[in-house]
């Protein structure tokens, strides 16, 4: 996609603070963190998200899933973190490109809002 933003950092167009890449996923530093770790995980593949997304791409979620419990496992946080995927622009989804935000290192409440 051409104004992808996650589509330009997958190309290096655009920079981040990347914490994990593969052939297929990749993870960076959210830029306006909601808590002392929020990392974006999002696949490598340009997928608009998880509630229209093809069926036979579903695999791309186990990928990010597997890449979200590593980095909560290397941060700290896997007994106390958030995942998060917005799907369309009414729940917040801003960039139109799957993703999945991995929020921890504090406590929460629920309802998130």
């Amino acid at each position: 996609m051409v104004d992808c933003l996650f589509c330009k950092i997958i190309d290096g167009q655009v920079p981040a603070k990347v914490v994990f890449e593969n052939d297929f996923v990749i993870a960076f530093h959210d830029i306006n963190p909601l808590a002392p770790v929020h990392i974006l995980v999002l696949p490598k593949i340009h997928v608009e998200s998880a509630l229209t997304m093809d069926p036979n791409l579903v695999g791309c979620i186990k990928d990010m899933m597997l890449v979200a419990q590593q980095i909560a496992q290397d941060n700290g946080i896997e007994n106390c973190a958030r995942l998060v995927m917005n799907n369309g622009a009414r729940a917040g989804q801003s960039v139109f490109h799957l993703h999945m935000h991995l929020i921890g290192g504090r406590d929460f409440t629920w309802p998130p809002g």
